[in-house]
């Protein structure tokens, strides 16, 4: 058995097999590589000259093996298109190649989303997004294409983060404590493995808030004590009085509440931090979309050395592209680039380049801002709609983000998700998000990630939402 790969033009993989002549091998190793479905209908096979180089053979040896299968129908001969597998070979295929092309009904999802903390994908900047790679790659030096060499990611990237961060979200972010992460789960992790490290056991967290993140801390050991929550934001007062080493914050627009947290719950957290030695792990969720107010800068700039704050692209652009950055303390920085480990497993040299040419040409900012008068367009058709429903007792979390609460009348909370899934409409009810040790009254609401739908979709998946309320 002799095995060849193809070297020059396109590459053919071939088991010649042995005892026969080169012809009668080449002949039986195509027509069994396409009648066992391995070369597709369809698929170009190299010119009689480049695979008679690639096999060391005479090139009318291989013209006479394609003539002799095109011959009894194996492959197709065209002027201008070259030879390819036939389509009549797609019948000879074995029953397991059959079978195997043979898939289960796709489960129907819901027609409509009003899911919180997904941007709408439609409108992912795909021209500029192209634009910069080509910029990015053009420019990029050879060595961007080796293995990372180091683990915090691209310089490129970070230099262009350090400069955005300072500039829109008040973040002090020297490009040499910028570490790039796989999105805010990713950096949640590693930074659990620190707390850890660290011989921190309990953690506080907001008294509503995402389940998957509380599970990520659980999962690293770690135990979550939830904080009471008001209209000024997390009781970040009530730090001294819990044995916690570490809290997690939303400060720019609380998850799922909507709430901005106040200067002097901000003063109370970084004096908590300064005063026992904690760390605040501050999620900037929803901080470039406001609408109403001032911008609130991060709190990491309070406090840059007992603050490590954690962005993403995931709102403002897409979570597909899994990319997030974290800028952390000095004191902290070997820890969480030894959790991370010696080779970078999170996105490509590519992906960063592309990033940081999009926030250095200015097209990251003006896509925010066109997405922010979107996004703002939705909101006041969401709080207009709902206006005067007696179902509806109070809208909150207005004033920025992707989502808003409806607060509900007593009782309705869970008929008005069940109305909801009857119409197709996927929703979700405040209280998924509550910490199941919090001592919070309950709320029934409703969370409306408007940022979700396509505006293909907008107008009938509003319409689900109202014929959901009673």
């Amino acid at each position: 058995m002799t095995e060849s790969w193809a070297t020059f033009g396109a590459d053919l993989h071939l088991d010649l097999a042995g005892g026969k002549g080169l012809r009668a091998g080449l002949t039986e190793a195509l027509r069994e590589a396409a009648r066992s479905g391995r070369l597709a209908p369809g698929t170009r096979l190299p010119s009689s000259r480049s695979l008679a180089a690639d096999l060391a053979i005479a090139r009318n040896t291989v013209a006479e093996a394609y003539a002799e299968l095109v011959a009894e129908g194996w492959l197709t001969a065209r002027q201008g298109s070259g030879t390819r597998v036939a389509e009549r070979a797609r019948a000879r295929r074995s029953a397991p190649a059959r079978a195997a092309r043979v898939r289960p009904p796709a489960r129907r999802g819901p027609a409509y989303s009003l899911l919180s903390g997904s941007p709408d994908l439609a409108g992912f900047p795909r021209a500029a997004w192209a634009a910069a790679t080509r910029r990015a790659l053009s420019g990029a030096p050879n060595e961007a294409f080796g293995y990372a060499v180091d683990v915090r990611g691209r310089v490129e990237l970070r230099e262009a983060l350090a400069g955005y961060l300072a500039r829109a979200r008040g973040v002090y972010a020297d490009p040499e404590r910028i570490v790039l992460c796989a999105g805010f789960a990713h950096g949640l992790m590693l930074l659990s493995k620190v707390l850890r490290g660290r011989r921190v056991r309990d953690v506080a967290v907001e008294g509503y808030g995402l389940g998957v993140h509380r599970e990520l801390l659980t999962e690293a050991g770690l135990r979550t004590h939830p904080l009471r929550l008001d209209g000024a934001g997390a009781r970040t007062d009530e730090l001294p009085g819990k044995a916690v080493g570490a809290v997690l914050l939303t400060p720019a627009h609380q998850f799922p509440t909507g709430v901005a947290l106040t200067p002097e719950r901000r003063t109370a957290a970084i004096d908590w931090a300064r005063t026992t030695g904690g760390l605040i792990l501050e999620d900037d969720y929803d901080g470039e979309f406001r609408y109403d107010r001032q911008p609130v800068g991060a709190l990491q700039g309070l406090d840059p050395d007992r603050v490590v704050y954690l962005g993403t692209a995931s709102k403002s652009l897409a979570p597909g592209l899994r990319m997030g950055w974290m800028v952390v303390p000095d004191a902290l920085l070997e820890e969480v680039l030894a959790a991370k480990g010696r080779i970078d497993w999170t996105s490509g040299a590519v992906e960063h380049l592309t990033l940081a040419e999009f926030i250095r040409s200015g097209a990251y900012d003006r896509h925010v801002r066109g997405m922010r008068t979107r996004y703002r367009r939705r909101r006041d058709a969401v709080v207009e709609a709902v206006s005067g429903r007696a179902s509806v007792t109070g809208v909150a979390g207005i004033a920025a983000g992707l989502h808003v609460v409806l607060d509900l009348a007593r009782g309705t909370e869970r008929p008005v998700l069940q109305a909801a899934a009857g119409q197709g409409l996927a929703l979700e009810g405040l209280s998924a998000f509550r910490h199941p040790l919090s001592d919070l009254p309950p709320r029934e609401a409703v969370v409306v990630g408007y940022g979700n739908p396509p505006d293909s979709a907008w107008s009938p998946t509003l319409s689900a939402l109202l014929s959901a309320l009673p």
